[in-house]
């Protein structure tokens, strides 16, 4: 699967972005996907994962209650809303897409496709 994302920018704190992750390929609906991010200097850090069928979420303990993953199978995308965002969010934001067995995975190794990322900044 090919994954593309895009919705990135500048917005200021407190404001909202909402991230969109297009897939190429048969089966979107089979994958595990994921959001991760990547702030400069730092490493690449788990988000947000949703089951194949949407119905689960899994979220980094620091962003619950900001952040919200959602899908849709039948467009091939995965979305990510953020919302009073912080400077501290400034990242590249990554969509990824694992099959697996569970219904959601929060390690960097456990994904097995990547999209490009896109830029979040966040002015203060």
């Amino acid at each position: 699967v090919q994954l593309q994302a895009s919705g990135g920018g500048l917005v200021q704190t407190g404001g909202s972005l909402r991230l969109s992750c297009a897939a190429s390929g048969p089966t979107f609906s089979s994958y595990v996907m994921g959001w991760f991010r990547q702030a400069p200097g730092k490493e690449r850090e788990f988000v947000a994962s949703i089951s194949r069928s949407g119905t689960t979420t899994s979220y980094a303990d620091s962003l619950k209650g900001r952040l919200f993953i959602s899908r849709d199978n039948a467009k091939d995308a995965v979305y990510l809303r953020m919302n009073s965002l912080k400077p501290e969010d400034t990242a590249v934001y990554f969509c990824a897409a694992k099959r697996g067995y569970y219904s959601t995975y929060e390690r960097v190794s456990d994904y097995d496709y990547w999209g490009q990322g896109t830029l979040v900044t966040v002015s203060s």
